[in-house]
């Protein structure tokens, strides 16, 4: 069926058709016009200037050059030589498809703009398959490499796919202008009048028609500063909406009092807390004092002391009458709490169970009737505790730790749990250092604390940057620890589960650890994600127990595992690894009292950006400043991707990594008009309720499932 403007199948604008429609839909999700007009640039080329011949060097990007061709030779039938001078200098294009045309079309003497990157070859500077335009008329006859006044162009994503069928940037570039040309006349405003105004914002559609064939750079710039404006905007009013309506309406379980059990906790603990972690606790116990239900997301770097947090609050819910759970992404993890918290129990009598999926029938059992009559006070667990069957009494408290781990589904079972209408309180807990940008979008609907201060005592981990030839040097090193009673993780990079390239290096990996440590004296344990979960476990807590010497594993060690005893983290081939998941691994050891190290051993071949973030793990340990940095420099797509559900929106042109200011006033000004009208029901806003109303911000409401 056709459809008009916006909403018209892509196959239907001229120059499509259905084969190239199917091509845009798979390597570009372009299904409509409207798809198409939101697919920005990611760059622009500056067809304004041109460059002489004796001024380029092969770090240019893209350049023009306006030439006269001199000669053109076919060499071997494969591959046209075409030499073109200005009065610079002379230079050399390579062309290798459609020669004959090209040839005929190129004949010595005649002058023509050339536009391509200039390479390297031979210690001589080429272009390769530059385009091809007719000269401006005013410049035929100098071809002196000077300025003209021109536009700036467009460049679209691409794949090899779409070329090879012929898209080519010109081809994008001629689609665009059928599609605007066909939608902007049914362009609707989407920000009301005062916004406009009171933000200096361009109209829609001078931005979108500007953003893609700007008039000039001051134009392109104002395009550009509505459109991202516009994105964020909407992104944060549409969290902050949900995060206002349920302030307003969402009745928590009033929880005054702190309780015994806090106390006996608090008061017999060995160390005093840091300054971070009793100011978290004033801002939790404000929130469960506070009538509403608490949202609110615990950020602390590997280590901080997170956990005592989650202990105290648990204590506060169990000492107002209710019941808290805890839940962690895996069995190792869920283990390692509740020993943890059994220990700080000990003073206060509340009664501690773990359920995780290989729990004991018999074990089940006693943890269902302990729920069900109260008596269990705090329960520790897997996706287990969301299971039908687990019933409790009288949850006030759901804690969540590493909470991009679960699926929305899994944390809606869990906050369905509640044995009443009112909702338990939520404590969201990552380790994963979150830039604040990121942390203010993919949570927008909660209230975020950081604890950003180490307790005493823990000492810095020394980080250690060699190539494969100091394997041997290592190896020694490893002894050496081995020696004095400590023990080493030795982890593999494992991209994708089903990778066997990865597989193999662990493998072979295993078999050279094994090789230079020998059973006896040493022990070398395996642990990777293809292993059954007995295997696993068992392998696991060989290490944790001090049974085995070195840990030879994939990143299932990433999140939470404590072994205090060990003292070294050899990261393997450290250069596939992101930023905040080398964090996540060195922050594994350190954990006892003994000076600990991280051996980043990178590969023979490591591209500059990745040498950056390899020196930047040596220069620092501070994990929200390495977040920081990594965003800079490879985009928030990490931890987009991990979280991407968490978004009620996408972003088409603003980038959260790149435009942290932007979002900043954005979310403030979202703010500003909340504070006048939640509801958003002055008929000044009508605009902003239309644009939410629209499907791509209709999300299931996250508020509810934190």
């Amino acid at each position: 069926m056709y459809k008009s403007g916006m909403e018209t199948e892509i196959q239907y604008l001229g120059g499509v058709g259905p084969k190239r429609a199917a091509l845009l839909r798979s390597e570009l999700g372009v299904e409509t016009v409207g798809d198409l007009v939101r697919l920005y640039p990611f760059r622009y080329i500056d067809r304004s200037t041109f460059h002489r011949i004796a001024d380029l060097t092969p770090d240019m990007p893209f350049v023009q050059v306006l030439a006269r061709v001199k000669s053109t030779e076919l060499v071997g039938g494969k591959r046209l030589s075409v030499w073109v001078e200005d009065a610079t200098g002379e230079l050399e294009l390579v062309f290798f498809k459609g020669l004959k045309y090209i040839k005929a079309r190129l004949e010595p003497g005649s002058a023509f703009v050339f536009f391509g990157k200039p390479e390297a070859f031979k210690g001589r500077i080429n272009l390769v398959h530059p385009e091809i335009d007719n000269p401006p008329a005013a410049a035929e006859q100098q071809a002196e490499g000077e300025q003209r006044t021109g536009v700036l162009t467009g460049v679209y994503p691409s794949t090899e796919k779409l070329k090879n069928a012929g898209i080519t940037g010109k081809v994008m570039n001629k689609l665009m202008m059928g599609a605007l040309n066909l939608a902007l006349p049914e362009v609707e405003e989407s920000l009301p009048d005062y916004i406009l105004r009171e933000k200096g914002l361009v109209p829609l559609r001078f931005a979108l028609r500007n953003i893609h064939f700007p008039s000039d750079k001051t134009a392109l710039s104002k395009a550009t500063y509505r459109l991202k404006f516009e994105e964020l905007f909407f992104l944060q009013l549409s969290l902050l909406k949900q995060k206002y309506i349920r302030s307003r309406s969402m009745v928590g379980i009033p929880m005054p009092k702190v309780g015994e059990a806090f106390h006996a906790c608090y008061d017999a603990l060995p160390y005093e807390l840091t300054g971070a972690q009793k100011r978290v606790i004033r801002e939790i116990r404000t929130d469960l004092m506070s009538g509403a239900q608490m949202n609110r997301l615990l950020q602390g770097d590997v280590g901080s002391g997170k956990t005592m947090v989650a202990v105290l609050t648990a204590l506060i819910a169990v000492g107002n009458g209710y019941q808290a759970c805890i839940m962690a992404p895996t069995e190792v993890l869920a283990r390692q709490h509740f020993i943890n918290i059994s220990k700080y129990l000990a003073p206060t009598g509340v009664r501690c169970a773990l359920l995780t999926g290989s729990s004991k029938t018999s074990e089940r059992r006693d943890i269902h009737a302990g729920l069900a009559d109260g008596s269990i006070g705090i329960l520790v667990g897997t996706h287990a505790l969301i299971e039908d069957t687990v019933v409790f009494a009288n949850l006030g408290l759901a804690i969540i730790d590493e909470q991009h781990r679960f699926g929305v589904e899994q944390r809606s079972k869990l906050w369905a749990k509640a044995r009443t209408d009112v909702p338990p309180h939520v404590l969201v807990m990552t380790a994963t250092p979150i830039p604040r940008t990121l942390a203010m979008t993919l949570y927008g609907d909660l209230d975020v604390s950081v604890i950003d201060e180490m307790p005493p005592g823990r000492k810095p981990v020394q980080t250690l940057l060699i190539g494969e030839n100091r394997r041997l040097a290592l190896w020694k090193f490893m002894r050496e620890q081995i020696a004095a009673g400590r023990q080493v993780f030795v982890v593999y990079p494992l991209i994708f589960e089903s990778d066997k390239v990865d597989y193999s290096n662990l493998e072979k990996g295993y078999e050279q650890v094994v090789a230079a440590f020998p059973f006896p004296p040493y022990k070398v344990a395996i642990v990777h994600g293809q292993q059954p979960n007995e295997e696993k476990l068992f392998n696991m807590n060989a290490f944790v127990a001090g049974r085995a010497h070195i840990l030879v594993s994939t990143t299932v060690i990433e999140v939470g595992v404590d072994v205090p005893n060990a003292s070294v983290m050899v990261i393997e081939s450290a250069e596939r690894f992101g930023l905040s998941q080398l964090h996540q691994l060195r922050g594994r050891v350190g954990r006892g009292s003994e000076k600990s190290y991280c051996v980043l051993v990178k590969g023979q071949k490591v591209s500059r950006e990745s040498q950056k973030r390899l020196d930047l793990m040596v220069a620092t340990e501070n994990g929200f400043e390495l977040a920081e940095e990594d965003m800079k420099m490879r985009g928030p797509g990490d931890l987009e991707g991990t979280m991407q559900s968490g978004l009620p929106i996408s972003l088409n042109i603003a980038s959260l990594a790149k435009d942290g200011p932007l979002l900043s006033e954005a979310r403030a000004y979202a703010t500003h008009i909340l504070d006048k009208d939640p509801s958003l029901e002055l008929p000044e806003n009508a605009p902003l309720v239309a644009e939410l109303r629209k499907d791509k911000y209709f999300k299931r409401d996250y508020s509810k499932i934190s």
